[in-house]
């Protein structure tokens, strides 16, 4: 049985992680309003870019380009996109989870991986799959140059037939209690929809297909940088979610010690009265 100072230690140090716990909810709470804020920031560049690309893609056809080529093998190449650091639930796990199942369904064996975030590299490294490259802990201001060397890369080795398909895997942000893991197919590329079809005569300089080219690796390069701003609102909400349950579970778990501690020190404070009135009693 503890003592009761085994009891008032173990009382302070839950309400030291209950203020840990609270101040990195706050803090996630912070970081997901700005990005929240960057990702709503992008989405005019994403929808004008999908309107070109759509009304290019239309017009000149997909037989220009080898990125939209398609092939019936099964080589299949992998973006997945995590966060670096923890504590957040099983934002990580469940995505990797997601497009482990989804690469057996499909007969992959051995799939290449690219992983950008170090928990995505930890739990790919125990499966039966191949890493590539990866990235992990990088600086914010570095992410766009992080970006543009994944898409570069595995643009080359589409291209050159090394590889048949390419997936972008990453937690798609729908609310603070919601994240859904999400697989999408970035090579070949799939023409977005375009919204109207204009039938006017239009000159280009250089040739359509330079235009359509360069646009199409723009257009690549920002579904994932999209996407990785999906994952960093997720992974802030999803720590801040974790956070504010372990601050509760903290705040119960103090209740059920003080409680157990008010009632050791009334047995201990009777029993010494008992022993107190029993030896005076004897004399």
């Amino acid at each position: 049985m503890p003592s009761l100072k085994d009891i008032r230690n173990r009382i302070t140090s839950v309400k030291k992680t209950q203020k840990t716990t609270s101040a990195m909810k706050m803090v996630s709470a912070a970081k997901l309003r700005r990005a929240e804020d960057a990702s709503k920031a992008a989405n005019p560049y994403s929808a004008q870019l999908k309107r070109v690309v759509s009304s290019l893609s239309a017009r000149f056809g997909e037989d220009d380009s080898p990125l939209f080529r398609t092939s019936t093998g099964n080589r299949t190449g992998v973006i997945l996109l995590t966060s670096d650091r923890g504590l957040c639930g099983g934002f990580n796990t469940n995505l990797c989870r997601a497009v482990l199942q989804q690469l057996a369904d499909s007969g992959v064996a051995d799939a290449q991986f690219v992983t950008v975030g170090r928990k995505g590299n930890d739990f790919i490294k125990r499966s039966p799959h191949t890493i590539v490259e990866h990235y992990g802990d990088t600086p914010p201001a570095e992410h766009p140059r992080v970006i543009n060397e994944v898409v570069g890369l595995t643009m080359e080795r589409f291209i050159a037939g090394e590889l048949d398909r390419v997936l972008l895997v990453y937690s798609h942000f729908v609310s603070v209690l919601t994240q859904q893991p999400t697989i999408e197919t970035l090579f070949p590329i799939e023409p977005p929809e375009a919204e109207e079809t204009d039938e006017r005569e239009v000159l280009f300089e250089p040739s359509p297909e330079q235009i359509l080219g360069a646009l199409l690796q723009k257009y690549v390069q920002n579904c994932v940088f999209t996407a990785w701003l999906d994952i960093l609102a997720g992974e802030h909400a999803a720590r801040m979610t974790s956070m504010d349950s372990a601050t509760k579970n903290a705040g119960e778990m103090i209740d059920n010690l003080q409680l157990y501690y008010n009632r050791s020190r009334q047995a201990a404070i009777t029993t010494e009265l008992i022993e107190i009135i029993s030896g005076s009693e004897s004399l």
